[in-house]
């Protein structure tokens, strides 16, 4: 969760997409993503979610119909999620979100890894 920096892509648009649940964002340097709630939920930027440190993380479980009901800018920098279970703590920078974007697919399968090693579902 780094902060701004002068290579930071910076956001151009950024949709919510209620019913089938995604952020779409687009970036000055041309860059979009349309990222689905549950990943955003599941890599939360929270201490919740990622701990107090290395190997702290927790493994978020039964987020597969989780939903965004509301989107709140925060400062020049960084977004707060609120989603529909309640979680609302994560500030996501504008460098955090690029990123989430960039690297989904392999963020998505290290997620899913987890879950099949833990024993866990979605749902």
């Amino acid at each position: 969760m780094s902060g701004l920096t002068p290579d930071t892509p910076l956001p151009l648009e950024i949709r919510l997409l209620t019913a089938s649940r995604k952020l779409e964002i687009a970036f000055d340097n041309g860059a979009s993503f349309s990222l689905p709630a549950e990943y955003l939920r599941v890599y939360s930027p929270s201490a919740e979610v990622r701990g107090h440190g290395a190997g702290q993380e927790v493994l978020q479980v039964g987020k597969h119909q989780v939903g965004i009901t509301a989107l709140e800018p925060v400062g020049h920098y960084a977004l707060k999620i609120v989603f529909d279970d309640g979680h609302d703590s994560g500030l996501y920078s504008w460098d955090y979100l690029y990123r989430l974007g960039a690297d989904h697919d392999r963020n998505w399968q290290d997620y899913l890894d987890r879950l099949a090693r833990a024993g866990a579902s979605r749902e």
